[in-house]
Formats: C-alpha cells, structure tokens, sequence
C-alpha cells in the first residue's frame, strides 16, 4: 500500500470494496468510467491521469490504496453492515501498522457504517487512529451522480492541500 514515505508525506484512498473488473485484472478502480483516476488527475495528486494498470506508480506520490471490505460485489450495495465494520476494524489496525498522515475513505456512508460514526459527513473528521487523520471523500463511483468531475475534484483537492501543504 504506502513504501518508502515518511507517514507525515502519505495519503491512503481507501475504496468501499473491489469491484468485479478489479477483482478480474487485480487494479484498483479498473471499471471503464470509474472517475477515481480523472479526479485523483484533476485534484492534483498526480502530474497526469493514471490507469488503473499504473496504480503502483501512486507510491511515488506519497498514496496508496486500499478496501475497507475485501470480498468483490457487482455493487456496494451487496454489502452487509457486519462487513463494513469488521472491515473498518481490520482498516484500523492497517492504518495502525503503516501509519500513514492521512486515510481518505471514499464514501461517507462506507465511513459512516465502517467506523460507527452516523454523524459524519464529506470533509475532514473528528477522529483519528492514532496520529492518522481521516477524510471522507465523495465516492468517485459513477452511481455518485450528483457528484460532478469537477465536484470531487475540488473535494480531493481540499485533502490534497492539507496532506501535502502542512509537511
């Protein structure tokens, strides 16, 4: 997930969970039109937009990624509550191994179910594990409609100006 970085220069996208092109080709976002990778582009964490394929290269940019659910579904929607927060237990104790500055969960309801916090909303949390701070992230799904390209990018790139202004 995060190599060679200093925890203080790290953000880890943490995805809902794999879906089924994921699963297939073992790229994370790998659906064609999945905007994860324009907006991550837009939002200025990378100098160009990544495919899925080239998801190692986030390394050399202080990023990585992971899941809070690890079982592959068509929809997140498949999902099971039970998932969600065995997997936000199982995130945590990543986070707590790896210790990266930021966890950047796409999905304020996968946060909201993964960490018992029914409150939160897009943006900056409260919370921390540990000295890991969180934001949630719009999910960049295209079943997140309302949530324009431009949009999420200007939401990343709030995460983007406070992971990588402050070091």
């Amino acid at each position: 997930m995060l190599r060679d970085r200093r925890p203080d220069e790290s953000v880890c996208n943490c995805r809902i969970n794999p879906g089924l092109m994921t699963a297939v080709t073992g790229h994370h976002f790998a659906r064609p039109g999945n905007r994860f990778w324009p907006v991550l582009h837009a939002a200025g964490f990378t100098p160009r937009q990544f495919r899925p394929a080239e998801q190692g290269e986030l390394l050399d940019h202080g990023l990585g990624i992971t899941n809070v659910v690890a079982r592959p579904t068509a929809r997140a929607d498949e999902l099971t509550a039970e998932e969600y927060r065995e997997g936000g237990r199982l995130l945590a104790e990543k986070v707590a191994r790896l210790q990266p500055r930021w966890l950047a969960v796409a999905g304020v309801t996968t946060y909201r179910v993964a960490f018992g916090d029914k409150h939160a909303a897009i943006g900056p949390q409260e919370r921390t594990l540990g000295a890991t701070r969180i934001w949630a992230l719009p999910n960049p799904s295209g079943l997140n409609a309302h949530w324009t390209l431009a949009t999420m990018a200007e939401e990343y790139g709030r995460l983007r100006t406070a992971a990588f202004a402050e070091s």
